[in-house]
């Protein structure tokens, strides 16, 4: 196995301590957004980055608290109003779901979320941590109730601020944003942030500061459910397991761009449900997979589930040790960090281009951007893959009825158009492409029809290359075989394979089809439909 694999130590020991560095900010700043204080948040880095390693798909997967986790978290911490048991429960419950996930392999399904229903909420998300931060900036604690009331707060704040919190906040935000790449190899921007930030509110005083933070190991917190919260906790862990699932297996892809290698997604949900679910047993905020931690590990030469370990192991150093000093660390200092966050979470690539792409996909990544930002990530999250789901099976059925062919100069032989002229249109041929679903069910009937002229006597439905047909469209064959029989036309079948043939006989749609106008091949079907229609006393006595 490659997690005893020593030969790229070196690599894991610098790719580890780096990702260690470049996460204790960012720990601080997500826990003290969350609700349950900086600690938690370094905690929650400790946990999920350990043992998602140690168990997870993703040899050089960092995990720890995200935006994204944060700002779900930090609602289920409201709604809950800072009950450690009924709080912690919910991350409990979201990584015993994520191990079950992994279990029953749900993660190459998680996978198939369209990239704009990604590509919204996460920017929504990012919208969200630069409207919860900003009055931090200006020297204020944003005001609970959501994102909303959050935006309504930002006035207020920016009318009254508090100048040296906007001093501190600013330059901290101008070095996180504007740090040099040269200097970044050796000083990662959100310490460098950090740090400067920090010594300059000694300067400028006035900046309200974390205060306290606890020292020492985390205490056990036994989950706890009560029917009053019931409804909260069970959603608030079904939207942390899926959005911790979504953003794990997306930083596992960049991860596998970067190796070119191929993660394991059950296993890595497996990991990261592992993490979180110890993670809330100690009251750590759960976390994912971290896309800016896991490229700076591959980056600086880890290769192995060491490194994200050890990246662990440096935040519980630092934990034990330095926990006094992270106490004078201004608040404007975290917030400028994550508006930073917030705004690398927000797809400006996609929204640069989107224009220029389908339209339908512009309209359904705003959609869920906005319900994002307004309603809640759960229903955005299922409004847009629903849309999108709807539109994939409009595209799908609208390509399938067009597959169904009736321009025979186009699909037949010679001798088959030769046939089928002889008859002066009295035969058509329709040829069935692909596979046929619900989808196109509606319409295949109506298509047949327009396309069938009244002096037709007979049709031949060629099946040779249809791979696949449901319930829905093997009830629009039967629709068109009893249409045909009803106007007085004769139906043959040609090229029917065995699972087309269990399908219509299993539903009783074949009622129409006798089994002497079935035909192995089209050649043999149409020469019976032009016989029949030339010479129908020659057929009937045949």
């Amino acid at each position: 196995m490659k997690f005893f694999d020593t030969s790229h130590m070196r690599g894991d020991i610098f790719g580890g301590l780096t990702a260690g560095i470049v996460a204790l900010p960012l720990a601080l700043a997500f826990g003290e957004a969350s609700g349950a204080g900086p600690i938690a948040g370094l905690w929650g880095a400790i946990f999920v980055g350990f043992f998602a390693s140690l168990f997870g798909g993703t040899e050089t997967n960092v995990s720890g608290p995200t935006g994204p986790m944060v700002v779900v978290f930090a609602g289920v911490f409201a709604s809950l109003s800072g009950d450690p048991a009924l709080i912690f429960a919910a991350v409990v419950l979201a990584g015993v779901l994520q191990i079950l996930m992994g279990v029953f392999r749900v993660g190459r399904y998680i996978r198939l979320v369209p990239y704009p229903v990604v590509s919204g909420f996460m920017t929504g998300i990012g919208c969200i941590i630069v409207a919860l931060q900003t009055s931090r900036l200006f020297g204020h604690e944003p005001d609970g109730g959501g994102t909303i009331n959050a935006l309504a707060a930002i006035p207020g704040a920016v009318t009254d601020p508090v100048f040296a919190a906007l001093i501190v906040g600013l330059v901290t935000m101008a070095v996180v944003f504007f740090w040099p790449a040269k200097l970044n190899r050796f000083l990662p921007a959100p310490l460098a942030a950090l740090i400067i930030g920090t010594l300059l509110s000694l300067v400028v005083r006035g900046a309200p500061i974390l205060g306290d933070i606890p020292t020492g190991l985390p205490s056990f917190i036994m989950p706890a459910l009560s029917q009053d919260t019931f409804g909260i906790i069970i959603e608030g862990a079904i939207i942390l397991a899926l959005l911790g699932a979504i953003d794990s297996l997306l930083t596992s892809l960049v991860a596998d761009n970067m190796t070119r290698t191929r993660h394991n997604s059950d296993k890595e949900l497996v990991g990261q449900g592992i993490g979180n679910t110890i993670a809330g047993l100690f009251g750590a905020i759960p976390g994912a997979g971290a896309t800016m931690r896991t490229v700076v590990n591959i980056r600086t030469g880890g290769h192995t589930k060491i490194s994200g370990m050890l990246h662990s192991l440096v935040l519980l150093a630092i934990v034990l040790s330095l926990s006094p000093l992270a106490s004078q660390i201004p608040h404007a200092v975290l917030a400028g960090i994550l508006v930073k966050v917030g705004y690398d979470i927000m797809d400006f690539a996609y929204l640069k281009r989107a224009h220029k792409g389908p339209r339908w996909d512009l309209v359904l990544m705003t959609a869920v951007l906005t319900l994002t930002v307004f309603v809640d990530l759960i229903t955005a999250v299922a409004v847009g893959v629903v849309m999108a789901a709807l539109a994939f099976v409009k595209r799908l059925a609208d390509l399938q009825l067009k597959e169904v062919v009736v321009e025979q100069r186009n699909t037949g032989t010679e001798e088959e158009l030769a046939l089928l002229e002889s008859t002066n249109n009295k035969v058509t041929l329709f040829d069935f492409l692909g596979p046929l679903s619900f989808g196109a069910a509606a319409d295949l009937g109506h298509t047949v029809r327009e396309k069938v002229q009244e002096h037709t006597s007979a049709i031949v439905l060629d099946f040779q290359r249809l791979s696949f047909i449901d319930v829905s469209a093997a009830r629009a064959v039967e629709t068109i075989t009893r249409d045909a029989h009803d106007a007085g036309k004769t139906i043959y079948i040609s090229g029917m394979n065995e699972e087309v043939t269990r399908m219509l006989e299993g539903l009783g749609a074949d009622e129409y089809i006798s089994k002497e106008s079935r035909y192995e091949n089209r050649l043999d079907a149409i020469r019976a439909a032009v016989k029949e229609v030339m010479d129908p006393a020659a057929a009937t006595a045949s």
